[in-house]
């Protein structure tokens, strides 16, 4: 059961959207709210969205297979870096869906992961799993938000699928 490029191309395009809009919001917390301990893996809002900025970056070098470290050695979590870096790698990952055909989503894409394994993996899942990590992380953040009495923006898919309508 492959998803087609189509559906792929769309949801990476909804993650982006939904990317840049918690993004914003990010933005207009105080330092000591953007980097609040709230006891989870990834501890605050920033470095959760940096968590999944850096795992959208891990996946798109697999499947460019591009050969580099994922992350260099001293980076620094900064929202700066979210607010310049993390459009201009989620842009990347829609031109390189632009491109991408149904054999390239039905077939495997061979990867070694960060434990050293190797796997072949459906590109469609690779994409499906990119896109949903990203929501599942972009939840934290929104209630870390409302912990601190912000309200989120509505990030559901749904709402971008409307969005998109009335364009």
């Amino acid at each position: 059961m492959a998803v087609p490029a189509s559906v792929l191309r769309t949801h990476i395009d909804f993650t982006s959207w939904a990317s840049a809009r918690l993004v914003e919001a990010a933005s207009k917390l105080t330092p000591e709210e953007l980097t609040r301990d709230f006891g989870t893996a990834n501890k605050s809002v920033l470095e959760t969205l940096f968590h999944v900025y850096a795992a959208d970056r891990i996946w798109l070098a697999r499947v460019e297979d591009v050969k580099r470290p994922f992350i260099e050695e001293g980076e620094p979590v900064t929202l700066e870096v979210l607010q310049t870096q993390w459009p201009a790698l989620l842009d990347r990952w829609k031109s390189w869906a632009a491109s991408l055909t149904e054999e390239q989503a039905a077939g495997g894409l061979d990867h070694t992961d960060l434990q050293g394994r190797h796997w072949n993996t459906p590109v469609w899942q690779v994409v499906l799993h990119v896109v949903n990590h990203a929501t599942h992380h972009r939840g934290q953040a929104m209630g870390f938000l409302r912990a601190m009495g912000h309200t989120p923006p509505p990030l559901d898919l749904i709402r971008y699928y409307r969005e998109l309508a009335k364009q």
